[in-house]
């Protein structure tokens, strides 16, 4: 079983936002990401997706976006980003998806020997600028949820299985120093952390190891329309 990653599709079947208005990066990129997919990965593999799947408003109009990877190969996971206004309730996103499509939601799930956890997170403090009150406050939340998830995932390892924690926002600023969200994610002994959310002028390293966990910035845009290679 090998595990891979994408984020930030922006699907828009049913709700035509083409993408390739942001830039030539766009340009076809759905055709070079299902491409790549089926070069890499394997029916036993795992395809993780770190959020702002489809444009979509509500979860009923992304059945023609989960169509156009419903018959790709692999174990697709996903998370909520917040773009994914779809996104309802845990129960009632788990009972529209797909075969072989697994959402999480503050919690976690085993493949083998891989335990997959994940959260949406939220826009870090900086020292540059303050939060507002209400980002601070979701900021908070999310933290909370960030715990609630990776305790899920402590609960599934009886051994040595590998924890993948899987966020939507950047786990740290693009200065990349240790916070909150960094020491959570030693604290309960993750390997490997999946994330998207940032697009253009991108000034953080794609692949970083700090403090022994491996960091993926998985944004098709910025990765090149490939599945990155996380295990």
């Amino acid at each position: 079983m090998k595990v891979f990653a994408i984020s930030d599709l922006h699907l828009s079947v049913n709700n035509p936002k083409p993408m390739n208005i942001f830039g030539p990066t766009w340009e076809g990129y759905l055709d070079k990401i299902f491409a790549d997919w089926k070069e890499k990965v394997c029916e036993d593999d795992v395809v993780l997706m770190a959020g702002d799947f489809s444009w979509a408003m509500k979860l009923e109009e992304t059945k023609a976006d989960f169509e156009l990877l419903k018959n790709l190969p692999g174990k697709k996971v996903l998370i909520r980003g917040n773009h994914d206004y779809w996104w309802s309730s845990i129960s009632a996103v788990r009972k529209f998806v797909p075969e072989n499509f697994f959402a999480i939601q503050n919690d976690a799930i085993k493949f083998g020997d891989y335990i997959i956890c994940g959260t949406r997170l939220w826009t870090l403090p900086d020292t540059a600028k303050v939060l507002s009150a209400e980002d601070e406050k979701i900021y908070k939340r999310e933290l909370i949820r960030l715990e609630m998830t990776l305790q899920s995932a402590k609960k599934l390892q009886i051994s040595d299985e590998k924890i993948i924690c899987m966020l939507h926002y950047p786990p740290y600023t693009f200065k990349e120093e240790d916070n909150e969200v960094t020491a959570l994610i030693e604290k309960y002994g993750v390997s490997k952390v999946v994330y998207g959310h940032i697009h253009a002028n991108c000034r953080q390293n794609l692949i970083l190891n700090k403090n022994g966990v491996d960091y993926y910035l998985t944004s098709c845009d910025i990765v090149g329309n490939r599945l990155i290679a996380i295990d």
